[in-house]
């Protein structure tokens, strides 16, 4: 099944209340990163703007209905699957497959991805003064990596506790902070990885029921990708 079919399927379980606006949200989200990966700009722009609808919706009204909880499980999956792009290749050890809950993973996929997440705070909290010291050799990569966190982290506590957002909260937003000093010291790469880190907080609000600060990211994102009406 092709994306745009998958999408229009959610659209009408979404319309027709069979399905929540935010798991549709989420993969609009994840269809426009697809597109971009692809080359295929024009067509990400258009799918964003019509998750800006969607997003609009959601926050002047919340869900139609009230939902069991899944949907928090499927904007960590597709955390995950957006989050492989940050992620640099690694020999050895087995991967968790792209698109499946953490309950589907294999015990030594799921230890390696999660207990990395002590390495890379270490990393990070090394790498951190260096980047203050000289951005141009150290930022981009803190920036990188505190994703790869992020998203880790995200997939983690998600899985293990309602009360996640509390758990992972300050990753997200110091995620923006970070990114936001690389967009002022290089923008030609900056920007877009500001934009990507926005709209990562952007679905975490949502995934946390905050629709007006989902809303907020998600049209900051715009602005910086030029695609703000």
């Amino acid at each position: 099944m092709g994306p745009e079919r998958f999408l229009s399927m959610e659209a009408v379980e979404a319309a027709n209340d069979r399905g929540p606006m935010a798991c549709h949200l989420y993969s609009l989200i994840g269809c426009a990163q697809m597109l971009d990966t692809c080359g295929r700009g024009v067509q990400a722009a258009a799918v964003r703007h019509e998750a800006l609808s969607l997003l609009k919706e959601l926050a002047a009204t919340g869900e139609r209905k009230s939902w069991s909880g899944y949907q928090t499980s499927y904007w960590a999956v597709l955390l995950s699957f957006s989050g492989a792009d940050s992620e640099r290749q690694t020999s050895g050890g087995p991967r968790p497959p792209s698109g499946a809950t953490p309950m589907q993973w294999s015990p030594d996929a799921k230890r390696r991805y999660f207990d990395s997440r002590i390495a890379l705070r270490e990393t990070l909290d090394t790498l951190a003064p260096r980047a203050a010291e000289d951005p141009d050799q150290h930022l981009a990569e803190l920036v990188r990596l505190h994703r790869v966190l992020t998203v880790r982290s995200a997939v983690y506590w998600e899985h293990r506790t309602h009360l996640f957002a509390d758990r992972v909260r300050s990753l997200f937003d110091d995620g923006v902070g970070l990114a936001r000093q690389l967009s002022q010291h290089h923008p030609a790469d900056g920007t877009s990885t500001l934009a990507k880190v926005l709209i990562d907080r952007s679905t975490f609000h949502t995934a946390a029921g905050e629709f007006g600060p989902a809303l907020d990211d998600f049209c900051q994102a715009l602005s910086y990708l030029g695609e703000a009406n």
